[in-house]
């Protein structure tokens, strides 16, 4: 019976190891080859036509130089202020959002009633490696994978690549992915004229693109895209 469950983990091990290596391997042809698609967008793909049994679809990859730094500016001044100097993964950023976790849930447990907004601590990293491979649940191995993946693409691609891919494969809006269909559906420019304040509002819209689409001139875009302006200058790139 031990010699059989001892046979089993072992089993599990090189599983899991196989396909730590399958994933290593698919990051490092990054470098040469862009991703055509992102779990992200074939889950987005498969909702879309059980849905609405049409899937309407726009993304046209960009390279880096296509992509105006007023865009990489305002995506790291909103999303990751530290992405150029952090390994993957800014700790005190996520422990910043676990307290704030924290206090939101236990004041939701004192009403008696709703739910806790989460806030997320996730790198431009980290938000890479989930909408790459991962499915949305949210479940500790899932994150341990998260974790992995995040160290597999510093670890393999230069940050500017790693900024390339998921600025031409981040959501947008309902089947609208990467900046050069954002720049063209929200203000009819390519992605490499793209001004500050356009910029920004694009920044402001990532964390919830399906909501913010509905009114992309909101009063909280425009407020938001105001003071990520403010911070662009000292937004480090890489």
């Amino acid at each position: 019976m031990i010699r059989h469950i001892g046979r089993l983990v072992a089993v599990l091990a090189l599983a899991v190891i196989c396909l730590q290596l399958w994933f290593a391997g698919r990051i490092a042809l990054m470098n040469v080859l862009a991703p055509q698609s992102t779990s992200f967008q074939r889950s987005e793909a498969v909702r879309l036509l059980k849905e609405k049994q049409q899937v309407a679809w726009s993304q046209q990859w960009v390279n880096d130089a296509q992509l105006a730094t007023t865009l990489k500016r305002a995506v790291i001044a909103s999303e990751d202020d530290g992405f150029a100097q952090h390994g993957g993964v800014d700790w005190e950023a996520l422990k910043g959002a676990w307290k704030k976790n924290e206090k939101a849930q236990a004041r939701v447990e004192a009403r008696g009633k709703g739910v806790a907004k989460v806030i997320g601590g996730s790198t431009i990293t980290q938000q890479l490696a989930k909408n790459l491979f991962l499915s949305g649940e949210r479940t500790l191995l899932r994150k341990g994978q998260e974790l992995i993946l995040t160290l597999m693409l510093e670890g393999l691609l230069s940050k500017q690549r790693i900024l390339e891919i998921y600025l031409n494969s981040v959501e947008w809006g309902e089947g609208l992915f990467g900046a050069q269909a954002a720049a063209r559906h929200y203000f009819r420019t390519d992605a490499s004229r793209l001004g500050a304040f356009e910029a920004a509002r694009l920044a402001v819209m990532l964390p919830a693109p399906k909501r913010f689409e509905r009114q992309p001139g909101s009063a909280y875009v425009m407020g938001r895209a105001g003071l990520i302006v403010g911070r662009m200058n000292s937004a480090q790139t890489p």
